[in-house]
């Protein structure tokens, strides 16, 4: 009986842990005070785009995804009264990888995709490293950076970026993670590069 109730337990365990999935990130952020003022709770802030942002398709995805991120650190979108502005980029890279992670053929990316950053293309190759099956595996790195900025004095108040490399290619839901990493412990982040995980849905 004790070793069926294992069993179960163990199967309802699997079943709930199927339906997330942890994203680890490697982030950097600094933060600085404009005029000796900190970023408050409610603050309101705008978008703001490079010249060649205007007419990138992909760009107001990312920018919904990196709102729903700024609400939750207590940030609110204005584009009429805002305080700061917000430059947010992202991109993701394709390459062939061995057993290890690494990729086969001297770190050449295999297809690699600017969103909301102003520039698309890809480039499609090959490489097939000793002792690999065929064809190997497919990692995906993304990065997603956040730059705000007070409009009264232009002074950069905060900067943040993260970094993923795993084997999902769905980058929406990648990079709402990305962006919550970046955000953690605003205003006020730690010195340094850190890890920060975030769990997402499968």
């Amino acid at each position: 009986m004790k070793h069926l109730l294992a069993v179960v337990s163990l199967a309802l365990l699997l079943t709930g842990c199927s339906g997330m999935r942890l994203v680890e990130s490697q982030v950097k952020a600094v933060a600085t005070q404009a005029a000796g003022q900190p970023i408050e709770a409610g603050a309101r802030y705008r978008f703001e785009r490079l010249p060649s942002q205007t007419s990138e398709p992909h760009t107001e995805q990312v920018e919904a995804i990196a709102e729903a991120e700024l609400a939750e650190v207590g940030l609110v979108r204005d584009d009429t009264a805002a305080r700061y502005s917000v430059q947010i980029s992202a991109r993701m890279q394709s390459y062939l990888a061995d057993q290890w992670g690494r990729p086969v053929d001297s770190g050449r990316v295999h297809g690699s995709i600017m969103i909301g950053s102003g520039s698309m293309g890809s480039m499609i190759g090959l490489g097939v490293g000793m002792g690999m099956g065929f064809p190997p595996p497919t990692q995906y790195r993304h990065e997603a950076t956040l730059l705000m900025r007070e409009l009264a004095s232009g002074q950069v108040v905060y900067e943040t970026s993260a970094t993923h490399e795993g084997p999902w290619s769905d980058s929406d839901n990648i990079l709402r993670a990305l962006f919550a990493a970046a955000l953690k412990d605003f205003p006020n982040p730690p010195p340094g590069t850190r890890r920060v995980k975030v769990e997402i849905p499968r």
